[in-house]
């Protein structure tokens, strides 16, 4: 998914009545319906399946503005991001978890220290969409982008050597091939190896 502040078109800072505003005037001039049977049909309909998704996202992760105001941060006095990343430097998966899991606000940050969590315990589809959100929400931060290239160069090192050896691995293919010449062989001398029913 695209950056979805972008996709709306507002700012980062944006409030949830600006996000509403901006889908709105965004979903009237992209309706598919509007569309009638043009050919810009079947792009409208995919332009607002992305307004869809950014606008909900930013519904489920965009704080209020009353409270961001009473909060620090928005976080409701949940620790810090620097905590929770000493938990999961120091292999406390559970903690970190709890606390991300009490953050309301599911921003880039957030993110990128979810998909360090996943990425510890071995999860990495999980830590590669974290990551790729980190760096869609905040793509000049170079810590997401370098945690990110690693996964992505991890991802194939790992799975290297299984898709490998499940190409050269055709061993029951070859036991077949060769029982069938051989029966072939032995019904041409006038024998039978494989008898048919």
């Amino acid at each position: 998914m695209r950056n979805p502040y972008e996709v709306l078109g507002v700012k980062e800072t944006a409030t949830k009545d600006e996000i509403k505003k901006a889908y709105r005037e965004l979903a009237k001039k992209y309706h598919p319906d509007q569309y009638g049977n043009n050919p810009l049909k079947d792009l409208a309909e995919d332009k607002m399946r992305e307004l869809n998704e950014a606008y909900d996202y930013l519904m489920k992760n965009t704080p209020d503005a009353s409270y961001s105001n009473n909060n620090q941060g928005g976080y409701n006095n949940n620790p810090s991001y620097q905590s929770i990343e000493m938990d999961i430097r120091n292999g406390n998966f559970s903690s970190a978890e709890r606390k991300l899991n009490g953050i309301t606000t599911r921003d880039a940050e957030w993110n990128y220290l979810m998909g360090l969590l996943n990425l510890q315990r071995g999860w990495y589809n999980d830590a590669y969409n974290n990551l790729s959100m980190a760096c869609n929400l905040n793509p000049g931060n170079m810590k997401y982008r370098e945690a990110f290239n690693r996964l992505n160069n991890m991802n194939n090192s790992y799975r290297e050597p299984y898709y490998n050896n499940r190409r050269k691995d055709t061993g029951l293919c070859d036991i077949c091939a060769t029982l069938y010449c051989l029966d072939c062989c032995c019904e041409c001398s006038g024998g039978d190896l494989i008898s048919c029913c």
